[in-house]
């Protein structure tokens, strides 16, 4: 894993795909994701830029730069073993639950492996020119992780009808489905700023507050009642000891 350090707020372009960039200030990483590279090389880009911010002891930032899913590439993934999709599913999940906040920019056109990264991340940045190309094999929608995070997010219902009827998904859809949380003028700026607001609150109780949003959906009561008490009384001290 290469890391590389820049001196301005953000470099205009996210920098060659797969090299794990340095924010200024040592604030986080960026990286920048190529759905046309192999998925054994997207995984260990993936994995290093987990690597890079699990070794940081401070809370910290990731953000990934989506490239834009050519056409060609929506049919996704193609020429791969299980045991590959495995890998790729382990490093997306490391991602999701790491110890600081995720930002996911999408200039363009989002599918394939950026689709499964998008969803996996704390805040998404679009364009007006964005949309969501949700990934296709010979008219059958992949069954990966990507279609259980969808769901999640946006419930049974609409999840059901995108994957049945609509395999595109426009920026204005994108917005009121919340699976994209800004269409901005500028990714790039949006992302600048949203990285000094969420880096405050970046450590291990956001990661907290994250795994009992994940898990709210399929925790019975009594048994999220435990964990959640657990997570009030962690607060509760810290508060005392802040006062």
């Amino acid at each position: 894993m290469v890391t590389e350090n820049v001196t301005k707020t953000g470099p205009k372009t996210p920098g060659p795909a797969g090299r794990v960039v340095e924010l200024d200030g040592g604030r986080g990483y960026r990286l920048l994701i190529d759905g046309a590279v192999p998925l054994s090389g997207l995984t260990a880009s993936l994995n290093g830029l987990c690597d890079a911010a699990e070794d940081r002891p401070d809370p910290t930032i990731v953000v990934l730069a989506l490239g834009t899913t050519l056409p060609e590439h929506r049919s996704w993934p193609t020429g791969v073993a299980i045991q590959d999709v495995n890998r790729w599913e382990r490093a997306v999940r490391r991602l999701e639950l790491l110890n600081c906040v995720s930002i996911a920019l999408v200039p363009e056109t989002c599918g394939g492996p950026a689709l499964d990264l998008l969803l996996a991340c704390d805040y998404r940045i679009g364009t007006a020119h964005t949309r969501l190309l949700l990934p296709v094999n010979d008219g059958q929608f992949w069954p990966g992780m990507g279609l259980y995070r969808l769901a999640h997010h946006i419930g049974l219902g609409r999840a059901r009808r995108l994957v049945l009827w609509g395999h595109e998904v426009d920026v204005s859809q994108a917005l009121e489905l919340g699976l994209v949380d800004e269409a901005a003028a500028s990714a790039q700026g949006a992302a600048a700023a949203a990285a000094v607001l969420f880096g405050r609150i970046a450590g291990a109780d956001l990661a907290v507050r994250r795994r009992l949003l994940l898990e709210a959906p399929q925790a019975a009561f009594d048994d999220a009642l435990g964990v959640h008490l657990a997570a009030c009384d962690r607060e509760l001290r810290r508060l005392r000891a802040d006062g």
